[in-house]
């Protein structure tokens, strides 16, 4: 929903490793099956897409690749590694799958040094058998952890209105706060169609803004909370200090 306001400030998501998913997330539009093949060209056009947009942050984000021995870390790595090397100020956040909770392949993706490490948990560990069946809320929480102990700034996400209740996302906001992650999104979940999750409830956007505040009374360092942020939302202000951002 913030297509216009990304590219205006020089910001771009890029989906690599194919558009077909291994896994079968309720709210979630990318369709799934056999992948197929790897491109390793994939990188390279990522470069070419890069230069020619004049872009200055980059967010990387991609399908899970469960089939793969290295889940898709390699392609990650690579991508990063040739964007370094055409544009050293480019600033570069993955958006990464859980890589089934393998830490070789959350390794290969950290050595490549991405400025921001960005895992979403989505949604309260309760919902996770309807949402993100294939999925487990500690691994996911584990991976966070294990990106900011090797010193890299963490960043998660998740949706609200998919069936949750308050209590659920003050509880993911201490889950995270305790894995210390150092920027949260809060965003409405939209029901992409009919085959899809329902809509649970709308949030009023003054309960974003609540959302917002309990994070930063408890410790958050950055929170992006409102009814249209998305998990690359305004990246670029994971470097523009620090606070609440309501939206």
């Amino acid at each position: 929903p913030n297509l216009h306001e990304c590219w205006n400030k020089g910001t771009a998501t890029f989906l690599i490793l194919g558009d077909t998913c291994t896994r079968s997330c309720g709210f979630c539009n990318i369709k799934t099956g056999r992948p197929g093949i790897v491109d390793w060209d994939e990188p390279d056009r990522v470069v070419d897409a890069v230069s020619k947009m004049n872009l200055k942050y980059v967010v990387l984000t991609s399908v899970d690749r469960d089939e793969l021995p290295d889940k898709g870390a390699g392609v990650f790595a690579l991508t990063i590694h040739k964007l370094r090397k055409a544009f050293p100020e480019l600033k570069i956040e993955v958006l990464i799958p859980d890589f089934k909770g393998d830490y070789s392949a959350l390794r290969l993706v950290l050595q490549e040094k991405p400025d921001v490490l960005n895992h979403n948990v989505e949604t309260a560990a309760r919902l996770y058998r309807t949402v993100r069946p294939q999925a487990d809320y500690q691994q996911s929480l584990t991976l966070l952890q294990r990106a900011k102990k090797n010193g890299f700034y963490t960043k998660s996400g998740f949706m609200v209105g998919i069936g949750e209740n308050d209590e659920d996302i003050r509880g993911i906001i201490r889950d995270l706060h305790a894995h210390q992650v150092d920027f949260i999104t809060i965003g409405q979940y939209l029901q992409p169609t009919t085959k899809h999750l329902p809509v649970d409830r709308y949030v009023h956007p003054d309960a974003f803004d609540e959302f917002a505040r309990y994070a930063r009374e408890i410790g958050v360092p950055k929170v992006q909370s409102g009814p249209l942020v998305r998990s690359s939302y305004h990246a670029d202000d994971a470097f523009a200090g620090h606070g609440v951002l309501s939206a």
